[in-house]
């Protein structure tokens, strides 16, 4: 078993001496009022239009696939078409420079 600790607790102790120089670097205040100037765009928006009649249909659609089963709906979103618009171009603009590439964007942020 010696064998194996020597691999296993060079790693642990390799790790662990990391973490301690990390967790004592204090975060600059710069970067804490940067991130106070920025909000998330969600993707999606809630929404309370037509919810009876989204619910039969999206409860229709999930019932053909599994009779036996019930649904409830819970929540009811819209997509954001300003999130959709933005990501589209930011997509565009990065395939322009690496057409061989695929891009997903995770999240969108404002400035306030």
């Amino acid at each position: 078993m010696g064998f194996w600790n020597r691999f296993f607790l060079k790693d642990k102790n390799k790790t662990k001496s990391y973490q301690e120089k990390d967790s004592k670097k204090a975060v600059p205040k710069t970067v804490e009022a940067q991130k106070e100037q920025w909000e998330e765009i969600p993707f999606y928006l809630p929404t309370d239009e037509n919810k009876e009649l989204v619910s039969v249909v999206a409860a229709s659609i999930a019932a053909n696939d599994q009779p036996e089963s019930s649904f409830v709906v819970k929540k009811i979103s819209k997509k954001n078409q300003e999130a959709e618009l933005v990501a589209v171009i930011a997509t565009s603009i990065a395939a322009g420079m690496k057409p061989e590439s695929q891009f997903v964007v995770k999240k969108i942020y404002q400035r306030k």
